[in-house]
């Protein structure tokens, strides 16, 4: 009987880590460098990834014994498909598990922008108490536009719904009726960006939605819109988002995610009408648990020659 051997190299939940280890020996190398990685992954036929680790054309060259890898969650932009498919390792992912946890970070970050809940906490702490200074506004009867009307997306547009908001849905994968169906009204994405007071994004990084919102793009928006993204970085061109949030063209701004992560202390992270959150959109406990199963039980089935429900590659 073959022995499995399964890197782990940016953490796993304890479910996820006893399954795989009941069918093979496994190793936690959690926080492992690039270096490290190439000069170990050659003896591993799994390899088990979140966002951090960056699975390079150099690695699979490496990685001579590899069957596999597994991406615990949704994204897969730091992972080479094209060097993955020319080597005909299989590529999985988690995207059930973290639909309801991004949804309502999403929902949480619009909240927070148009209540102005940091500043006001931050207020409290320092002693001042700002109650005629911070006057919000209501979701309530506001037009949210949603750019990618997949699991997240269409879980925003329900969300939102409850709380009174007209949804305007873009997706150039899910025809008009399927948009409808998951509570949206279909649009152009010139419709969405002229109609929508809150914007937010759901989209894959790939070449097509790099740099997607641009100036131009932002300059055909309402004036004083909020823009949301808990997707991934890079979909918004950031110098440009700091050039409209100082400009007033963008009336706030709410992000997970950033092109470079962490970004540091950047003139956008630093603006004041900015919320920046550490990718957070997943970390839930349930969230976790969930996408930890889903990725051990998605790896075994592939080592195993399975039928695989979550197959990228």
């Amino acid at each position: 009987m073959t022995t499995w051997k399964i890197l782990i190299t940016d953490g796993l939940a304890d479910n996820g880590q006893k399954i795989l280890r009941a069918a093979g020996d496994v190793a936690d190398r959690s926080g492992i460098t690039a270096d490290e990685l190439l000069a170990e992954v050659g003896d591993y036929h799994a390899l088990v990834v979140r966002g951090r680790t960056k699975v390079t054309a150099q690695v699979f060259e490496a990685a001579s014994k590899l069957k596999v890898i597994g991406r615990a969650g949704v994204g897969v932009d730091n992972i080479d498909l094209a060097a993955a498919q020319s080597r005909q390792i299989v590529v999985v992912n988690t995207p059930n598990a973290t639909t309801t946890a991004v949804a309502e970070h999403t929902l949480g970050l619009m909240l927070a922008l148009v209540r102005r809940i940091p500043h006001a906490d931050d207020a409290m702490k320092s002693g001042q108490w700002l109650k005629k200074e911070l006057k919000g506004i209501e979701l309530w009867g506001k037009t949210l536009g949603i750019l990618g009307l997949g699991r997240i997306g269409s879980g925003v547009a329900q969300r939102a719904a409850a709380f009174g908001m007209l949804v305007l849905g873009y997706d150039p994968f899910v025809d008009d009726g399927q948009i409808r169906s998951r509570g949206a009204e279909p649009v152009t994405p010139n419709e969405l960006y002229t109609r929508a007071d809150f914007i937010s994004l759901h989209l894959p990084l790939n070449p097509k939605t790099r740099g997607m919102i641009d100036g131009q793009a932002i300059a055909s928006m309402k004036r004083g819109v909020y823009l949301i993204c808990a997707a991934r970085g890079g979909v918004i061109d950031e110098v440009a988002l700091h050039g409209s949030l100082e400009s007033g063209q963008v009336g706030g701004a709410a992000l997970d995610v950033f092109a470079k992560e962490p970004p540091g202390l950047t003139a956008l992270v630093a603006h004041p009408n900015l919320i920046a959150t550490p990718h957070i959109g997943a970390q839930t406990v349930e969230a976790q648990a969930r996408s930890s199963e889903d990725v051990a039980n998605q790896v075994l089935g592939a080592l195993r020659n399975e039928p695989l429900s979550s197959r990228i590659v």
